[in-house]
């Protein structure tokens, strides 16, 4: 039987579909699924007891949003609306692949369902002996966070990513003195590489912020992080802003899953390895784009319009793979960033613009030897954005004249080939 066969029959017979997660990436899924006509039974499982709230915020807006950012008024879907039961506080811990669908085990009973959508989303990494430090991924965490940061603190952020970047401009504006330590040497470094990277660094000092490259934690105490070299960095609040895992554990050996715990999906979001009814979506999926290759979650936009290739080939809908470009935002030090793309590490970089300027640049990568652009980067250039967005809605990779693209007067649609 075709893969377009078996997902026709599944189509006939859904009638009850279990969403293990409330986060963006489940309630698109569920408002997807009202709004293509599924009049089926659609159950909610969500591990944290708050509403559906969008997280970007929590870093953004850290000090000036104490509320969460309801996804209700956010996007327009109101979760307990669109669903028959929404039960939030439940986590699950299990689950099993049967015959006549799938179960997922909670604390308190088994939830069965001809389809599951696996929508858990990810977690902040803490590393053992890191217990003092706060972390910061759910509304609670970012409460926690907030009443410590009071004038005058001192807090150590460890991490120069894209977390640990914008809290980092929030407290120092707000009269928090802030260090911040990247291992690595180069902020930015896992998403932009170190040429990239790099370029970003003096971005700290000028936003009153102290940056220590190449600063290996050995140890966390009441006082303050011990270095590698011997230094004690005093702190009276610690971040850890070492990035997120998909929170997949619970799953056990049910499902395939990947080194980092997440679950390699195909463009449809099926489960690679298991029947079509178990599907994941958002940040747990290593999903496979016809342009990118194998897209990694925690994008946004992914968790936003992934539902939308997910319920068309589950309701049998035959419609062509949206394929959304992975994106990134951020507001950082006094710069507005956006990434689109992914970026691979055999790419070269072709800076766009000055970095030294006070009119915004970029950073595109290519693919070795070709004009094929993989990724683009846009610093306080907000036509890029719309530019770029634009090119990465083709079948394939943009091509792009890489002379062209140095010349910022050069918009970036005429740099195409």
């Amino acid at each position: 039987m075709s893969d377009q066969e078996s997902t026709t029959r599944l189509a006939r017979v859904v009638r009850t579909l279990l969403v293990v997660g409330a986060g963006l990436a489940a309630t698109r899924t569920v408002a997807e699924l009202r709004e293509r006509g599924f009049d089926g039974r659609i159950e909610v499982l969500g591990a944290e007891p708050l509403a559906p709230y969008d997280r970007p915020p929590l870093s953004k807006h850290l000090l000036d949003r104490p509320e969460p950012t309801w996804l209700r008024d956010e996007i327009g879907a109101d979760l307990p609306a669109l669903a028959d039961e929404v039960r939030l506080g439940t986590p699950a811990h299990g689950l099993t692949l049967t015959r006549s669908g799938v179960d997922v085990h909670t604390g308190d009973g088994v939830r069965t369902a001809d389809v599951v959508v696996v929508a858990t989303g990810a977690h902040a990494v803490r590393p053992p002996g890191w217990e003092a430090a706060l972390t910061l991924h759910t509304a609670a965490d970012a409460a926690v966070l907030r009443a410590a940061l009071v004038p005058g603190a001192r807090l150590v952020i460890i991490g120069a990513g894209w977390i640990g970047a914008e809290v980092a401009t929030v407290a120092s504006a707000a009269g928090v003195d802030v260090t911040v330590l990247e291992a690595t040497g180069d902020p930015l470094g896992a998403a932009l590489g170190p040429v990239v990277g790099a370029l970003t660094a003096p971005w700290y000092a000028s936003a009153g912020v102290r940056l220590r490259r190449g600063a290996h934690v050995v140890e966390l105490g009441g006082n303050g992080v011990a270095l590698a070299d011997g230094t004690l960095v005093q702190a009276d609040v610690v971040l850890a802003a070492i990035g997120a895992r998909p929170t997949t554990a619970w799953l056990g050996a049910a499902l395939p899953q990947e080194p980092d715990g997440s679950l390699r999906v195909d463009e449809h979001h099926v489960v690679i390895g298991a029947p079509r009814s178990v599907r994941a979506v958002g940040d747990v999926a290593l999903r496979r784009s016809p342009r990118h290759g194998w897209v990694p979650g925690g994008h946004w936009d992914g968790a936003l319009r992934g539902p939308t290739d997910l319920v068309a080939d589950l309701l049998g809908s035959g419609e062509a793979v949206v394929d959304p470009a992975p994106y990134v935002f951020s507001t950082q030090l006094g710069h507005e960033l956006a990434l689109f793309g992914v970026r691979h590490v055999d790419d070269e970089v072709v800076v766009r613009g000055d970095p030294a300027g006070s009119d915004g640049w970029g950073a595109l990568w290519f693919r070795p030897g070709t004009d094929q652009a993989s990724a683009i980067f846009t610093v306080d250039r907000p036509h890029d954005v719309g530019a770029a967005r634009r090119l990465f809605t083709a079948a394939g990779l943009p091509s792009l004249d890489r002379a062209r693209v140095r010349d910022p007067s050069v918009p970036l649609r005429d740099a195409a080939r």
